[in-house]
């Protein structure tokens, strides 16, 4: 390679090395690869130097672009690279600390009602127990005396999943927590006295109706267990719920596959202004009933010898009535201005002195 040659390909090494940002590692680059660069300029002249010397020359000069050329693109992706690194370490951020400009967290009203849920029947003597979001439908469906042909095993209100190896029957997301209460009753002895909260799934979707939403279910096993046990709870927690000592509440008469009796219980508020425990109307909040005797045998338990009751209620709408919540669907919009609003403080836990 000619001497002018070997100088160009020494100065443009150096010229790299001290480049150190993109804009001087572009300076580099047009004042050797650039319509005017030092190499450009170099293939014009070859035109003036003799026929004989033209393609040896002309050939060097080829090389020599290809090996420069690849030479500052590699230099360029170092560059790109330092300043990546540099600009992410200067931009890292602790992302288990909260930022010092920003708001103390909330509770969301969802895990907040929950709380107080289970502190009310926890100071009643339940205990909390828990099962699986995907249940078999003999657990969520048949145990519970709900026959093949209730509305609520039709694919349009219920989200059915395939069937595990070895078993073609589908699973459900569970519509409610009634399969813990079966899975209680066959893992423990009677007495039983829980209350089994979680998320539960149905096909529906509007301004009080989620697919995802959250219930609270309660179960009583015991001898000698009475309507009057079943009216004296709930009367009891619901006014220590909303906090109204002489909180009207009736019981009605309805039908629940697993219950027998069964009843819709309502509370006292007003129509026109929506006040709970106020005014002449009645509010549906929850069902209940006596546990069907044909729940029992499915579980093993003697109803000849025990008795009890169950109910069901749920989380959101309770929230929602307490804390005034109009619509069922912002629980779930992620909106913090909505969570700032309803949210409760992270230090002020659910106690007992809130409903007495």
């Amino acid at each position: 390679m000619a001497s002018d040659l070997e100088n160009l390909k020494s100065e443009t090494l150096e010229a790299l090395a001290q480049a150190q940002n993109h804009a001087e590692w572009d300076v580099v680059r047009v004042g050797v690869l650039g319509r005017s660069g030092k190499l450009t300029g170099l293939l014009r002249q070859l035109g003036s130097f003799p026929h004989e010397e033209r393609k040896e020359r002309g050939q060097s000069l080829n090389r020599l672009r290809d090996e420069l050329t690849k030479l500052i693109e590699a230099r360029g992706k170092e560059i790109e690279e330092d300043a990546l690194q540099q600009r992410l370490q200067a931009e890292r951020v602790d992302i288990t600390q909260p930022p010092a400009s920003a708001r103390s967290g909330l509770i969301h009203p969802i895990s907040r009602t929950i709380e107080e849920i289970t502190t009310i029947f926890a100071a009643m003597g339940f205990r909390l127990a828990e099962g699986p979001d995907i249940e078999s439908q003999w657990h969520n469906f048949s145990a519970l005396n709900t026959p093949e042909h209730h509305p609520a095993r039709t694919e349009q209100d219920t989200f059915y999943l395939p069937g595990i190896e070895g078993d073609d029957e589908q699973r459900v997301l569970r519509t409610q927590t009634s399969g813990v209460q079966i899975r209680t009753m066959l893992q423990q002895e009677p007495p039983i006295r829980i209350i089994a909260p979680g998320r539960t799934y149905r096909a529906d979707h509007d301004a009080t109706h989620s697919p995802m939403f959250h219930q609270c279910e309660g179960l009583v096993i015991d001898k000698c267990i009475t309507l009057g046990h079943l009216k004296g709870c709930l009367i009891e927690f619901l006014r220590v719920f909303f906090n109204k000592p002489d909180l009207p509440v009736r019981f009605r008469a309805s039908y629940f596959p697993f219950t027998e009796p069964s009843m819709e219980v309502d509370i006292g508020w007003s129509k026109e202004t929506g006040v709970i425990g106020a005014g002449a109307d009645w509010l549906e909040v929850l069902g209940a009933g006596m546990v069907h005797a044909r729940v029992l045998s499915n579980c093993g338990v003697n109803s000849a010898e025990w008795q009890g009751f169950a109910f069901g209620m749920g989380i959101e709408r309770l929230a929602m009535l307490k804390n005034g919540i109009a619509d069922l669907r912002s629980f779930y919009e992620s909106d913090l201005r909505w969570l700032r609003h309803y949210g409760f403080s992270s230090l002020s836990p659910a106690t007992l002195t809130e409903g007495f």
